[in-house]
């Protein structure tokens, strides 16, 4: 699936919660993006928890997800993460 086709989705309930989630945030539901990054249980879940914190401006809880994702805390824009991240997931 491409980054396209995954943002003209109506129904992302097939797709992994972490990608789940990043549809939710696409789609201003920031809430519901962080339940389904919180249940994940992943890295990829993490990486995801940790964008959401970030986009939230808790830095330090940012960084702690970063941490357990083993991913370096972003420094691009919040747009270009969610890319980044959506990219990697979407494989």
């Amino acid at each position: 699936m491409t980054l396209a086709e995954f943002r003209g989705l109506t129904d992302p309930s097939n797709l992994s919660l972490p990608l789940q989630a990043l549809w939710h945030d696409a789609k201003g539901d920031w809430n519901t993006a962080h339940e389904f990054a919180q249940q994940a249980g992943s890295s990829e879940g993490d990486w995801v928890h940790a964008y959401l914190h970030r986009k939230e401006g808790d830095e330090g809880n940012a960084g702690y997800w970063y941490s357990r994702a083993r991913r370096r805390p972003a420094r691009d824009s919040l747009e270009r993460e969610w890319e980044e991240i959506a990219t990697a997931l979407l494989g």
